[in-house]
């Protein structure tokens, strides 16, 4: 098993640090048997029925007769959970915050501290639960306020697995109200059926913590990957390259000594092989590293060092411009000091363990950059397992690796571990012909397929995106990550596509990589003939014009020649990971500097803001001088942050009646502030932000045919 360290750790010849006190800790199931006392809070649309049951009043409910029911909200966001100022929070203080920004209609029915007050230990709603961000504060406040089962149609998989890491139980079968109601006995199989072998003793364990040091201590079943070889999606082939074979390992325990390097790789895979997979790369943000930070001291030891600490990156790049948009209530809420709290307590743990933190810029206000945009522009690479403290993670798969979000629990286990417990996801090909309209851009893509029914009813959730066909090849690294970026908001479980001279390309220019080696990093990362879908989708480029997202959800997808009247913008945004690439500031520069030929400028009525996902993307403005454009057009010019994509810099709405036009990803209800907020392409932002209203932007070379 190894030699004693002097940490008093054992040391395996992987050079992994077990901690004895992990080895020696009583860990038992929780009982086999759930009975739950309090109240079912019914999460409808209709704002009334949620405040008469806050106020004391049980909702009649039929679960024979679904149809009598009123009805639930649909599409329950991590942002109406735990509202994102709220996150600041790392404690049970969040058990007086949930639902805190659920809306229903116009009217936001929940009150601080409502639900832990009203004894509630179940929470219902509709389609598409925790979709959004992958904070793990969402179920935290849940459970922190009492609620021990959430019931939902479908569950989005980060919350879902979130949920599971925690303990909390979670179900998409109704007639466990009944049940619930009547405090009836549960079996847990209720809980854990249809899961898979690991997921199911995650559950039994009460969580993943525990469920791991079961797993170190040799207690759990880790079933092999018995896969014989089969034809095998990209992102299957990743997956078997990663996976941890059980059957390596010394010891009679499952996880007594942890694999080495020989033992990673399977020769195949297929959709619902379960196990652990090595990741190549860690990363979190001031947003959950002191979270998972203090997970880490408390259950593991103030004085435990992480594994590996050379492929784990920290970064602050959310909350750097909070202080300019945040508001004076929440100042005397605390609110701003608890921030500034997550960056120092980031920045000790990072200190302490050795690990790269890019952070602050030290002459200027604003961040190193996005991690999104770091890792993709210097970091991951093709054919890579990487994991990461944001739903918005598959970035990367825009050179062709796996990446995918995970929460608070999966990041504090993952320093312990180096891997991360996957259930192998089927995919969808979503492939798109022919060639687009020069002012088509891959946000009018996304906006298209979030708006199929395939993708608003849930189908897509948990599942690989697979982008291919020829208006997808012709897309640069920089619009395919826009792509795998926003399979989140799909509820994907990753976003990718096939590597080819365009990656290559991109890790010879911006990375200086030798052409050769780029070159061999792709060999074999493709699809096989042959292999399986869960779906495909077929889109032709050539019937895709310039789309919005109405306010309210990315899925609300429709063409601006659709829209039946003129809508004028307060607010143009351009900026976040999604949005703050090289091809992106090409875009705002495109429309801005022809803007400026025909001697206009930014629209009195609108406030334009054009903010960087990095330092890089700054220089190349700088080298481009696309500086001097943006300022003589009349945008502001912000340096890196997440910013306003989570109401916390320049850009965000400050009333109900303004209307926001911005290429982020997101629109869900108060995301970045309380006004009306439609997403579009960075074309489309520039020319409605010229406009002051949303219009197509109109390349001038067809402006001139035209007029000729």
């Amino acid at each position: 098993m190894g030699k004693p360290t002097r940490s008093g750790g054992i040391k395996s010849c992987s050079g992994f640090n077990v901690i004895n006190s992990l080895l020696e800790r009583q860990i038992e199931k929780r009982p086999d048997k759930v009975r739950l006392h309090g109240r079912i809070l019914f999460l409808t649309e209709d704002p009334e029925l949620i405040k008469q049951q806050l106020a004391g009043e049980d909702l009649s409910w039929d679960t024979k007769n679904p149809a009598n029911n009123p009805k639930l909200r649909d599409d329950i966001s991590t942002d109406e959970i735990t509202p994102a100022h709220y996150c600041f929070y790392f404690d049970e203080t969040l058990g007086e915050i949930p639902y805190l920004g659920l809306k229903c209609g116009s009217v936001t029915p929940i009150g601080r501290g409502d639900v832990k007050r009203g004894g509630f230990v179940c929470a219902v709603s509709g389609k598409r639960r925790g979709k959004g961000s992958s904070r793990e504060q969402s179920p935290y406040a849940e459970m922190c306020a009492g609620i021990r089962v959430v019931i939902a149609e479908n569950i989005e998989r980060i919350y879902k697995q979130n949920c599971q890491n925690l303990g909390l139980l979670t179900s998409t079968n109704f007639s466990l109200i009944d049940r619930i109601r009547s405090g009836e006995e549960i079996s847990l199989t209720e809980f854990t059926a249809g899961e898979d072998e690991i997921t199911r003793q995650v559950i039994e364990y009460g969580g993943l913590f525990p469920f791991n040091v079961a797993r170190m201590q040799g207690k759990v079943f880790l079933p092999p990957v018995k896969t014989e070889k089969r034809p095998m999606t990209l992102a299957e082939k990743i997956f078997a390259r990663h996976m941890i074979r059980t059957t390596d390992r010394v010891g009679t325990g499952a996880f007594v000594r942890p694999a080495s390097e020989a033992s990673v790789g399977v020769p195949a895979v297929k959709p619902g092989d379960t196990g652990f997979a090595r990741a190549d790369l860690r990363f979190s943000h001031e947003y959950v590293t002191p979270m998972a930070a203090i997970f880490f001291e408390h259950y593991v030891g103030k004085d435990a060092k992480v594994n590996d600490p050379s492929s784990i990156i920290f970064f602050r790049d959310h909350l750097t411009f909070l202080d300019e948009v945040i508001s004076e209530e929440k100042k005397k809420l605390g609110l701003l000091d608890l921030a500034t709290q997550l960056k120092l307590k980031q920045q000790d743990f990072a200190r302490k363990q050795g690990i790269k933190l890019h952070g602050e810029l030290a002459d200027r206000k604003g961040s190193e950059g996005i991690c999104h945009s770091i890792v993709l522009e210097s970091y991951a690479l093709p054919g890579q397992l990487n994991i990461g403290s944001d739903s918005h993670t598959p970035h990367v798969g825009a050179i062709g690796c796996v990446a995918f979000g995970i929460g608070t629990t999966d990041v504090f286990n993952s320093w312990i571990t180096k891997d991360v417990r996957v259930n192998v996801p089927e995919s969808v090909k979503i492939i798109i012909r022919g060639k687009k309209h020069p002012n088509v851009t891959a946000k009018d893509f996304i906006l298209k397929i979030l708006s199929l029914d395939y993708v608003r009813s849930g189908k897509a959730l948990a599942k690989v995106m697979e982008y291919a066909g020829e208006a997808i090849e012709e897309l640069s690294v920089d619009e395919r990550a826009t792509m795998t970026n926003m399979a989140a908001e799909i509820g994907g479980f990753t976003g990718i596509v096939a590597p080819d001279k365009k990656a290559v390309d991109f890790l010879v220019e911006r990375r200086g990589m030798d052409r050769k080696h780029a070159a061999q990093m792709i060999e074999g990362l493709y699809s096989d003939p042959g292999a399986q879908y869960a779906h495909v989708i077929e889109l032709d480029a050539a019937e895709i014009t310039p789309m919005v997202a109405t306010p309210g959800d990315p899925g609300n997808g429709k063409y601006i020649r659709e829209l039946n009247t003129p809508v004028p913008v307060e607010i143009a945004y351009g900026g976040t990971c999604t949005a703050g690439k090289n091809e992106d500031m090409d875009m705002y520069a495109l429309v801005l500097g022809d803007a400026l030929k025909q001697g206009k400028r930014v629209a009195d009525s609108v406030k334009f803001y054009i903010q960087f996902g990095s330092q890089e993307t700054r220089d190349y403005c700088v080298r481009r001088g696309y500086l001097d454009i943006f300022r003589q057009a009349g945008a502001e010019v912000i340096e890196p942050s997440c910013g306003a994509c989570i109401n916390a810099g320049p850009g965000v709405s400050t009333r109900s009646d303004q209307i926001v036009i911005s290429a982020q990803n997101r629109n869900f209800p108060g995301r970045s502030g309380p006004g009306q907020m439609y997403l579009a392409s960075p074309l489309t932002v520039a020319a409605s932000a010229v406009a002051g209203y949303i219009v197509e932007y109109e390349p001038s070379e067809k402006r001139e045919l035209a007029s000729a």
